[in-house]
């Protein structure tokens, strides 16, 4: 009997897809048994055997779920947030908003094309719809019915996992309110599947029951529940509070510091960094940043720059922490320092330039917008050429010590070394990746490089405190020698004026001293004189008396010879 080649083709097709099938439920079977062992090794061959499988079946549900679970296990959240990020609300709002009002006009034509294609497409002229088929009326309650059934079979095709698995996944990133909604989505429509899968009234609410564990019960009463479930709905809910803490908190801080209140904004940042449950990496610094935008509001610029070493540990392409820093640098007149974070900032820019796109994977968040790249490109380049003219002058020197280290000029020797310990035991290189302790890395591998940046860049903050320390105690000391100088000097003068003045007093009492004696021997005849006025002995002629005082002077005993008459 003679087979038509028409038919061997679609029996070899038809065995093609079957053998195709089996090998992708061969592939998903063992590597659900791989992960059901709960290995790091046994999930990562797990995640061959599923590459495999997508490679034959790419929109394989269970593969998927199956890929994203076990990419989550392994703390690769990155590559969970690359496959799903099309379910990410930030994502699709960025996108709305980069497409502005340009693309308007295409999105409007691309909806009646889409509208176009809801009718047949036939080769059939379009001046005659009575002749097609497909155009034919219908009620309003066969539309509701079609939607609905079209809703149920979306929903069993994507499953709420997608959005439970990207929530975890988003929370690990930083992503906050990404995670909120999405774990709050998938609640709901883990509870929406599990109200329309409950067989008793009892059954039929809004959030999973608790396990029952009385022996009386029949199993045959309730249907079997998955102790999993329960354990991940807990798990979920947990997280889900956590994420609200700590949205609240950042939203207190930062209009705390919109307000001005910058202590109060610090420290609600400082619960978030330290509190006693890690945060994520890219959520830690974010804080991280807006702390040093606060502590450089207030004043304290060695705080600032440590928050900004701290950014640009966990995140190198942080464009407004090598800003700030390169600022703060600037403030201090630390010149060199300043042009070395500008040329790295140049440097990227110039990559962003080079990729037409902003650094990181699209669902990173920037505070700059690729479009606004060039005109800051080209502001830097002036500003570098204006410092390194700066730099030839010779302005390398002057760095303002007092300011880095937040003290006024003239402070005492105390006030210089309390400020020095407290910087010193807070910026210690030692200490300088403990922050790393409290952090949830996107991934592991990046470990030793974040602790190696935050090792360079406390070290140089280290040695620019510990040299203005040098210079600020030496300028003291150089005022108190000066201080010495000027009080011995002023003892010297007070002891020749106190001098010279004995000498005065001397010179006058020498000159005084005779004619004190004299007038106290002439005041005390005179007292005689007085009491012994009708029997004493005095002269009358005072003619005389001037006579002789006129010739011998007022500084040599007067010879006197005394007559008297008696009475």
């Amino acid at each position: 009997m003679a087979v038509s080649p028409s038919s061997i083709a679609t029996d070899h097709k038809k065995h093609w897809w079957v053998t195709k099938r089996k090998l992708v439920d061969k592939y998903v079977k063992d590597a659900r048994f791989l992960i059901a062992t709960r290995e790091r090794n046994d999930v990562t061959s797990a995640l061959v055997l599923l590459d495999a499988a997508l490679a034959l079946s790419p929109r394989s549900e269970l593969a998927l779920e199956l890929k994203a679970r076990s990419l989550l296990y392994l703390r690769r959240f990155r590559d969970v947030a690359d496959m799903l990020q099309d379910y990410i609300p930030s994502l699709k709002m960025s996108s709305d908003d980069s497409s502005g009002s340009v693309s308007s006009d295409i999105s409007s034509q691309q909806l009646s094309r889409e509208q176009v294609k809801l009718l047949h497409s036939d080769n059939s002229s379009s001046s005659s719809p009575v002749h097609d088929p497909s155009f034919k009326c219908f009620s309003i309650s066969d539309l509701k019915k079609k939607v609905m059934a079209g809703l149920c079979k979306n929903y069993d095709k994507e499953g709420q996992w997608r959005y439970l698995v990207l929530g975890q996944a988003c929370c690990h990133l930083g992503l906050m309110e990404d995670a909120m909604v999405l774990l709050q989505t998938g609640k709901r429509l883990a509870s929406a599947a599990f109200r329309r899968e409950s067989i008793c009234w009892s059954d039929d609410n809004f959030t999973l029951p608790v396990i029952i564990t009385t022996p009386d019960i029949s199993s045959a009463a309730t249907p079997p529940r998955n102790v999993s479930s329960l354990s991940q709905s807990e798990n979920i809910s947990h997280l889900l509070s956590h994420i609200k803490l700590l949205i609240r908190r950042k939203t207190a801080a930062i209009a705390a510091s919109d307000a001005g209140l910058y202590s109060e904004s610090i420290r609600h940042f400082s619960k978030i960094v330290d509190g006693r449950r890690p945060a994520s990496q890219g959520f830690l610094a974010e804080c991280y940043m807006h702390r040093a935008s606060a502590y450089k509001a207030s004043g304290r610029i060695a705080e600032s720059i440590s928050d900004c070493n701290k950014t640009l540990a966990l995140d190198p392409t942080s464009i407004q922490a090598l800003e700030t820093r390169a600022e703060l640098l600037e403030t201090i007149r630390c010149l060199p320092d300043c042009l070395h974070d500008l040329e790295h900032l140049k440097l990227l820019y110039n990559s962003i330039m080079r990729d037409r796109k902003l650094p990181g994977p699209p669902w990173k968040r920037h505070n700059v917008r690729y479009r606004e790249i060039p005109g800051r490109l080209c502001a830097l380049t002036a500003k570098i050429q204006r410092l390194k003219q700066r730099v030839a002058s010779g302005e390398t020197g002057n760095v303002d010590y007092y300011a880095l280290i937040g003290l006024k000029r003239g402070c005492s020797r105390s006030e210089l070394e309390r400020a020095h310990l407290l910087l010193c035991l807070r910026h210690k290189p030692d200490k300088a990746t403990g922050f790393i302790d409290r952090c949830e890395l996107a991934d592991e591998r990046d470990l030793d490089s974040v602790k190696d940046r935050a090792k360079m860049s406390a070290l140089l903050l280290y040695r620019l405190l510990q040299k203005g320390y040098s210079s600020v105690m030496s300028a003291i000391m150089d005022e108190e020698a000066a201080e010495k100088q000027r009080k011995k000097a002023a003892a010297a003068t007070a002891a020749l004026q106190a001098a010279i003045q004995v000498q005065q007093t001397q010179c006058c009492n020498s000159k005084l001293e005779p004619e004190t004696g004299f007038n106290d021997r002439v005041n005390s005849g005179e007292n005689k004189a007085a009491t012994n006025a009708f029997q004493g002995v005095f002269c009358r002629d005072l003619a005389a008396v001037g006579s002789l005082l006129s010739q011998v002077g007022f500084n040599r005993p007067i010879p006197v010879k005394y007559e008297a008459l008696s009475c």
